[in-house]
């Protein structure tokens, strides 16, 4: 999964950590044990170290209660949780799909900054209202900042952040059109991208002090994520209204399965397919299996005339199906969560329509008029 290690499950959904993940816990594990150790000599040997490596644990908890909040509001609206992950700027929800109203959006988008900000008045009134003092107290104090800080980032209306996908959800109520709350909050979260890496630029390039140098690697991931929103929701818009029917490569590859073998090479050789693999459909018209080249050189070509397509042909995995007169949309979506480049396309009844292949969408988009939303 793009070189993130898992590290188990949390309420069924799949927890992932990125190599960079250790690099931060490192860098935090050490910063903030000099600190402690700096602002309590008393402290003995390695004990700063310990404290600050459970600081840092404590702080990736937090970033992991954050994402638990818009996994819990995605899961109550019938939503599968792929995944979380840890990264180097904080954590990610992967969802199944996106909320299917506005209000819907809103609420899981706001849900993690919720949660942090709820954890930062929860922190704040255990180190007012308990009396403890000392390191843990330090620790409690940091750790309410930390959960102020990532609630309040986390609101600015601007992509990938919370607030972008909570000004998505508002411009899509008030305009009915999701793909302009995109657009507008995708803009926005470039803006703070760039502004946030000429703060980082500035005083390296005037003083040169490194500062502010997080700023320009805040600045750069939120240029950059932003800027995917946008392009992805140019493609959402200029797709709505095509199903998977429009896309279906004409002259699909198809077969029988009660041919031979040597007919259907004989076939394909005559026809001049370059095809490396066939949909195989019984007397009806159904799907019943796929056929690959390789697959004939498990057999002797002088059995070909006696070996039927049936016997060789092997069975398709269900996910890589879909209905013609589903969204195109979906299709793209199964497309790139099952990582394969084609799927077999059927109407409701299993009757084999033909192949869509990514190539193929590709294809039309690039036929299809560029179009301004209002």
């Amino acid at each position: 999964m793009n070189g993130n290690i898992r590290v188990g499950s949390l309420f069924g959904i799949p927890f992932y950590v990125n190599p960079s993940w250790f690099l931060v816990l490192g860098l935090v594990t050490w910063s903030y044990g000099d600190g402690l150790a700096a602002q309590f000599p008393d402290l003995p040997g390695a004990s700063p170290l310990i404290l600050g490596l459970i600081t840092a644990l404590l702080l990736f908890g937090s970033v992991l209660a954050h994402e638990l909040g818009h996994s819990f509001v995605a899961i109550k609206q019938g939503i599968k949780v792929e995944s979380i992950t840890l990264f180097l700027f904080g954590g990610l929800a992967s969802l199944e799909k996106e909320s299917d109203t506005p209000a819907a959006a809103f609420w899981v988008a706001i849900a993690g900054p919720a949660v942090s900000l709820l954890l930062c008045g929860i922190l704040t009134a255990i180190g007012f209202t308990s009396h403890i003092t000392g390191p843990l107290a330090a620790i409690t104090a940091v750790l309410a900042a930390i959960n102020l800080s990532l609630g309040l980032f986390n609101l600015i209306p601007g992509l990938p952040l919370d607030g972008g996908n909570i000004l998505k959800a508002i411009v899509w109520k008030v305009t009915g059109n999701p793909y302009k709350g995109v657009k507008i909050a995708s803009i926005v979260g470039q803006g703070f991208g760039w502004v946030a890496i000429a703060s980082g630029l500035l005083p390296l390039v005037l003083y040169g002090s490194f500062d502010n140098i997080w700023n320009l690697l805040i600045g750069s991931f939120l240029l950059q994520n932003a800027g995917k929103s946008a392009q992805f929701a140019r493609v959402q818009e200029r797709l709505t209204g095509l199903t998977v029917a429009d896309a279906v490569t004409p002259n699909s590859p198809i077969i029988t399965e009660d041919i031979t073998l040597r007919e259907f090479v004989d076939q394909r050789t005559l026809s001049g397919s370059n095809w490396q693999k066939f949909l195989v459909t019984n007397e009806a018209g159904q799907l019943v299996g796929e056929l690959a080249l390789d697959a004939l050189k498990t057999i002797e070509s002088d059995r070909w005339a006696d070996t039927l397509v049936s016997e060789l042909m092997r069975s398709i995995e269900p996910s890589t199906i879909i209905i013609s007169d589903r969204p195109l949309l979906q299709a793209i979506e199964q497309l790139e969560s099952k990582q394969v480049t084609a799927l077999s396309v059927t109407n409701s009844d299993g009757i084999l329509v033909g192949l869509l292949e990514k190539a193929a969408v590709i294809n039309l988009l690039q036929r299809q008029p560029q179009t301004n939303p209002a």
